[in-house]
């Protein structure tokens, strides 16, 4: 048992996600931020101003002299194995954004490394922390929709060419893993699994269609199928003018489920009525993760502190957070081949 009664945490990276981070781990209770680490001067004298915590120029004196219990890294995510990896030779629990690397065979690595040293591994995917997808999955479990039988998600956003020319890194192979899938939509695709289970199999389509230059994909669709028999469709871009809100829907023997954006929609046909009833559950609602007013971040970030100092598992912990990256790299490997990929065994390999 951890003797720990709270926890001492430091970001690394302080680009536009990190003070995020920081607002969630400072409205809890046993959570205390200590310390950040950026190479960016601008990003540095911006993070202190606001959070009024020490800010170093690199990542060895975040973890040496921060006086850390954790970090959360924040950093490309093509970075992620080499900055966890330190933090948990380190001896500091590692709170990663999203995803946990570019590619599975990197995630496993990081995986093994933080348990070789004792450390606890969680990956931010704060999505499943909405309330709105909550009561989703408590309807799913419930039996309230029936047999899933079709899932439609689709993330349908808009990013200009300024997006990706101006950051160094996104829309980048080595750095973002791939564009419009692994970085927009992959918090859609850790719902869809989270919500309905392993996909057995992929068939995807991707291409760049509206900002030339970039390495990655900027518009991807995909038909999957999944361990439990249902069906699904799936859409990623950063093309769409203008933006749509994203949408995950799921329709079973029973009623559907639709969850736009934050906001859930059930609707049940009762046949005694002979017409379908619609019962709106907002965002707002009640979640029994954590109080009203907490947002999602702030919720994942109270589940993470309570495990760590519990010696429990995270909710998203490394393993779990390969099932949405496996996810991602068989629509990459599906389109690339033209053929269906099974993204459970690229975990296997």
């Amino acid at each position: 048992m951890n003797e720990l009664s709270s926890l001492k945490f430091g970001i690394a990276g302080l680009g536009n996600i990190a003070a995020t981070h920081a607002r969630a781990i400072t409205a809890l209770n046993r959570a205390v931020l200590t310390a950040a680490c950026s190479r960016s001067k601008t990003n540095r004298d911006a993070f202190s101003k606001e959070f009024g915590v020490p800010v170093y120029s690199s990542f060895e004196d975040l973890l040496t002299r921060g006086k850390l219990d954790a970090v959360t890294i924040c950093t490309p995510s093509g970075t992620h194995l080499e900055y966890g990896k330190m933090a948990a030779e380190a001896g500091k629990h590692v709170i990663m954004e999203k995803p946990i690397e570019v590619t599975v065979k990197r995630g496993k690595e990081l995986i093994e490394c933080c348990r070789q040293n004792g450390v606890k591994l969680a990956v931010i995917y704060q999505n499943r922390f909405i309330d709105g997808a909550v009561q989703m999955k408590r309807a799913l479990d419930d039996g309230k929709l029936g047999k899933p039988v079709l899932a439609r998600a689709a993330v349908k956003w808009y990013r200009d060419q300024e997006y990706y020319t101006e950051s160094g890194w996104r829309g980048t192979l080595k750095l973002d893993g791939g564009g419009a899938v692994i970085n927009q939509a992959i918090h859609t695709l850790d719902l869809l699994i989270w919500l309905l289970g392993d996909v057995e199999s992929v068939s995807a389509f991707k291409d760049t269609l509206t900002h030339p230059g970039i390495e990655a994909e900027d518009n991807a669709v995909a038909a999957m199928k999944f361990e439990n028999g249902a069906m699904g469709v799936f859409e990623a871009s950063t093309s769409v003018m203008p933006a749509q809100p994203r949408i995950i829907e799921i329709n079973g023997t029973k009623a559907t489920a639709v969850l736009t954006d934050d906001h859930l929609q059930i609707k049940q046909k009762h046949e005694e009525k002979g017409k379908n009833e619609k019962k709106d559950i907002s965002s707002g609602s009640e979640s029994p993760l954590s109080g009203m007013t907490a947002g999602p971040h702030q919720k994942q970030y109270q589940q993470i502190v309570d495990a760590i100092l519990s010696d429990s598992e995270p909710a998203v912990s490394g393993e779990d957070s390969l099932r949405s990256l496996a996810l991602a790299e068989a629509i990459y490997l599906s389109s690339e081949h033209q053929k269906a990929v099974s993204p459970v065994n690229i975990i296997q390999l």
